[in-house]
C-alpha cells in the first residue's frame, strides 16, 4: 500500500515495489493518474484515496478486510502522502497552509496507519515506512510550517515503534533531502514555475524520485527480523537543509 502515489516519490515507489514482487495498491486522490500508472506497470492496482478524509480511509480499510483473508494481511504500508505549501517566515505565515500540511503529513499518515494496523499485524506481520524529510530533523528559514509537520510525523512514527514493540510490525522512516520531482516545489509555490525551478537552479544532480524509491525498497526488503529505524538520503551537493552547493 503506497499513499500519495499519483506522482513523484509515490509513483516511483509503487513501480519499484511492483518490480520487487509486491502486489501494490497505489493510492491517491487523482484516479486518472493512478490508472495510467497501473496500466504501465504490472503488479499495480489503482485505488482512489484521500488521506485527509476519514470516510475515504474507512472505505479503504473495509476494502482491505473484504478482499484479503486475515491470514495474509498487508505486508507493507508506505505513508508517502504529504508535501509542502508556502515558504513564508513565521511572522507572515498563512495558518491555512500550515493546517493543510498537518492534515496530509501527520493526520493523513495517522488515519491510514490506524485503519490498517489490524491487517499489518495479521499473519507474518507487516512494515510501516514513512516518507519523512530532513526537514523533520533540522529547521531552515521559511520552512517552519513544513518542518513542524515533518517533525510531527517523525514523532508519531517513533512513538508508534515504542507502542508496537513486541508485535510483528516494523516501523521505519526514509528521510530525503533535496529531491527534484515534477510537483513538490510547484505545489509549494502555488503553481509558480519560475520559483519552483529556482529551488534546483545550479544544483549538481538533486535526488530523483527513483533514488528515493530505491532506498524505500531497500528498507522494505530487509529480513523480517531487521528494522531500519531511519535512513537519511541526500544528494552529494547538499550538506544540510540550508546548505546546498550551487554553480
Amino acid at each position: 500500500m503506497v499513499t500519495g502515489a499519483s506522482s513523484g516519490i509515490g509513483a516511483a515507489t509503487s513501480r519499484r515495489l511492483a518490480a520487487e514482487g509486491f502486489a501494490v495498491w497505489a493510492c491517491a486522490r487523482r484516479l486518472d493518474r493512478l490508472t495510467d500508472l497501473a496500466a504501465s506497470s504490472p503488479g499495480i492496482e489503482a485505488v482512489q484515496l484521500d488521506v485527509t478524509s476519514a470516510d475515504s480511509v474507512a472505505a479503504l480499510a473495509a476494502r482491505v478486510e473484504a478482499e484479503w483473508p486475515t491470514v495474509e494481511g498487508v505486508a507493507l504500508l508506505v505513508n508517502n502522502a504529504g508535501g509542502a505549501v508556502g515558504l513564508d517566515p513565521v511572522a507572515t505565515a498563512d495558518p491555512d497552509e500550515w493546517l493543510t500540511m498537518y492534515q496530509t503529513n501527520v493526520l493523513g499518515a495517522m488515519r491510514v496507519t490506524q485503519a490498517l494496523l489490524p491487517a499489518l499485524e495479521a499473519g507474518a506481520g507487516g512494515h510501516i515506512v514513512l516518507t519523512g524529510s530532513i526537514a523533520g530533523y533540522a529547521v531552515y528559514e521559511g520552512g517552519a510550517g513544513y518542518s513542524a509537520a515533518k517533525f510531527g510525523a517523525r514523532a508519531m512514527m517513533e512513538t508508534l515503534r515504542l507502542e508496537l514493540n513486541g508485535k510483528p510490525i516494523r516501523v521505519s522512516e526514509v528521510a530525503p533531502g533535496m529531491v527534484a520531482t515534477e510537483e513538490f516545489s510547484l505545489v509549494r509555490f502555488h503553481g509558480d514555475s519560475e520559483r519552483a525551478a529556482a529551488v534546483y537552479a545550479g544544483v549538481d544532480e538533486p535526488l530523483t524520485a527513483d533514488d528515493v524509491a530505491d532506498v524505500v525498497a531497500f528498507v522494505a526488503t530487509r529480513p523480517a527480523h531487521v528494522n531500519i529505524d531511519l535512513l537519511v538520503v541526500k544528494p552529494v551537493a547538499q550538506a544540510a537543509s540550508h546548505k546546498v552547493a550551487r554553480h
